[in-house]
């Protein structure tokens, strides 16, 4: 007995400590957001250093996983918050010079990227000069480095400008060993999602949509990229019509080719960019950057103030899943409450739809879909602007707007339907596991994961997949004024280019968020007037005073070794996609009005997301 009671003394110790561990911890956060104030901007370079993603919507993280150093040290930043941060510079007498630091940047879709180089070139027209920085550049990176006004480059740096394209994996002889059969359900000839769990190769379909698709984008990329640095035009038709006739003039010096071909102003090493930051912007002796430096994240809470005003702005970013979701990702529920409350309070006079999308859940796209419709019953004019992608279930949405904006670069379209069902038959047999029952109906115990479905229940579900797919083609036909047929023959699943959907009218005009807000007040006559509100969740209470202790500010990592190492894609990332293609197919039979193929041309995301944890979770409880 003196042993049980000595064990469990020691238990009740450990429980007391934790506690009293976890109070301290807990009051210390608290005292430190209660007595800590914003530290004041000073005069400086705006130092924008991406180490992450520019994204429509960033997703969620967990503070504590950041602040502990235990999370991703990269970040996702909300395209509005980058471009607000840039037109506030342009007339701050604070900023005397924008520096963007690009060696940690994953890119941000060519759309996007647009929008954040005409900021740019505002900045650039007020008199501020824009510098740019990497070791490598990338499609992405140039597209941004091409709107400042002195382009560096590290004298082992290297400028490789690919192009979309590439390839993707194919998973049937994979499939065919493990004895998993892909039971495919689909409408649209090319619908190609489920190619890689049905085939080792693209179909001649896919193949040309993607061929069409990937030609139109580089063209508006090199049209950008051209407009904001002409004397780069030759070079850069130069190096992505001969790269190997490139290198061999430079006798293989990339950075030389690069500066000879007037790609890039400056070959210096990052100290040398830093001297002439110094020179813009004013010495910091105390900094180990040696000038002045206004953080971005401080700069946004700072200067970029979102002000509530008459319209509601929704944002429709990442996956579009069934019932809720955080930030980054469309949860049915979630944005059809948010429009739904933003409603209730009666202050709105009309809605902007901000879609950056491939889609997902047929039945959430149209609990979306209704919750817009909803709006314009009650006399909101609704008017939906297109992001980087807005593609199945993403046009899905966009079919309630009054008025669709999409810019060029914009891919859409891919109107078609499709589901995936995997059986084990095959994996039973070759492992002398046998499988049997009995029925009541021919539906009984189907569909089948064990024996494979029967022809029956493969009816049934092919039967519900065109029932969506003429419901989708249905309320295309009535938001674009054709017929059910007219729309079937630009539908079967193909993916669009901005421009093109633009001609074949699924879009009505060419323009980007500002157009859209521009329209909306337009169409809800009031004038001038351009103050919107976000109908989304912001962090308030203790996630606010938990996220402020985040890395957000932080220096970001180390800069890749070499040119190479920024240049190639993370094996991690091609992993992580791999695991990602296997679970969808694994899913179930759920209807998608998903566009996969889209996904390799839309925003990238960092390969390990800091996950949402217990202080979050703790937070979120907290808030009730």
């Amino acid at each position: 007995m003196k042993f049980v009671s000595a064990v469990w003394k020691l238990l009740v110790g450990i429980k007391d400590a934790l506690v009293l561990v976890f109070m301290l911890m807990f009051f210390g956060l608290l005292y430190a957001a209660l007595s800590s104030k914003p530290a004041a901007i000073g005069d400086g370079v705006l130092a924008m250093d991406l180490n992450g993603s520019i994204v429509e919507q960033p997703a969620a993280t967990d503070p504590l996983s950041s602040l502990s150093g235990m999370g991703d040290v990269t970040h996702e930043y909300a395209v509005r918050d980058v471009v607000a941060a840039l037109r506030t510079a342009k007339d701050d007498d604070r900023v005397k010079a924008v520096s963007l630091d690009l060696d940690g940047f994953l890119g941000g879709g060519q759309t996007a990227l647009s929008a954040v180089g005409e900021a740019m070139d505002e900045v650039r027209k007020s008199g501020k000069p824009v510098l740019a920085f990497a070791t490598g550049y990338t499609d992405d990176r140039y597209q941004l480095a091409a709107h400042a006004s002195e382009v560096w480059l590290p004298e082992l740096g290297a400028v490789a400008i690919a192009g979309p394209g590439g390839s993707r994996l194919y998973y049937k002889g994979l499939l065919d060993k493990l004895g998993v059969t892909a039971n495919v359900y689909r409408v649209g000839t090319y619908k190609s999602a489920v190619e890689p769990y049905i085939r080792s190769d693209m179909s001649p379909e896919a193949k040309e949509n993607a061929q069409a698709l990937a030609g139109a984008l580089l063209e508006g990329w090199t049209l950008e990229v051209n407009r904001a640095r002409p004397k780069a035009a030759p070079g850069l038709k130069r190096l992505l019509t001969d790269p190997a006739g490139v290198l061999a003039s430079s006798k293989g010096n990339l950075s030389g080719a690069a500066k000879s071909l007037q790609l890039v102003d400056r070959i210096g090493e990052r100290r040398d960019y830093e001297n002439r930051l110094a020179e813009l912007g004013g010495q910091d002796s105390d900094s180990a950057r040696g000038y002045k430096r206004i953080k971005l994240a401080s700069y946004i809470r700072d200067a970029v103030k979102h002000e509530d005003g008459p319209i509601g702005l929704v944002t429709v970013a990442g996956d579009i899943v069934d019932g809720k979701a955080g930030p980054g990702s469309a949860g049915g529920d979630t944005i059809a409450r948010a429009v739904e409350k933003g409603l209730a309070d009666g202050n709105l006079k009309a809605l902007v739809v901000r879609i950056d999308s491939p889609g997902g859940s047929a039945l959430a796209s149209e609990r979306i879909r209704k919750s817009l419709l909803d709006a314009k019953a009650k006399g909101l004019p609704v008017v939906v602007s297109m992001g980087n992608v807005a593609a199945s279930g993403g046009y899905w949405v966009s079919t309630a707007g009054d008025y669709v904006f999409a810019e060029p670069s914009t891919i859409t379209g891919s109107i078609g339907v499709f589901g995936i069902l995997p059986s084990f038959q095959g994996t039973l047999a070759k492992v002398g596991i046998g499988a049997d029952g009995v029925k009541t109906t021919t539906l009984s115990g189907e569909p089948d994961l064990m024996k494979g479905p029967s022809p029956e229940a493969n009816a049934y579900v092919q039967a519900g997949v065109e029932q969506v797919y003429a419901k989708f083609l249905s309320i295309v036909a009535q938001a674009r004024k054709k017929t059910p047929a007219d729309i079937d023959r630009i539908a079967q699943g193909r993916v669009w280019d901005g421009g093109t959907a633009r001609q074949i009218g699924l879009i009505d005009q060419y323009g980007d968020l500002d157009d859209a807000i521009a329209k909306a007040a337009e169409l809800a006559k009031l004038g001038d007037e351009r103050d919107v509100t976000y109908l989304e969740a912001h962090p308030t209470g203790w996630a606010s005073l938990l996220s402020g202790f985040s890395s957000e500010d932080d220096e970001p990592e180390a800069a890749p070794a070499d040119a190479l190492a920024s240049l190639s894609p993370m094996p991690a990332d091609t992993m992580l996609r791999v695991i990602a293609d296997l679970q969808r197919i694994m899913a179930g039979p759920t209807v998608q009005v998903r566009c996969l193929e889209c996904m390799s041309d839309a925003t990238p995301r960092p390969a390990q997301q800091a996950k949402v944890g217990w202080m979050t979770t703790l937070a979120g409880w907290l808030e009730g």
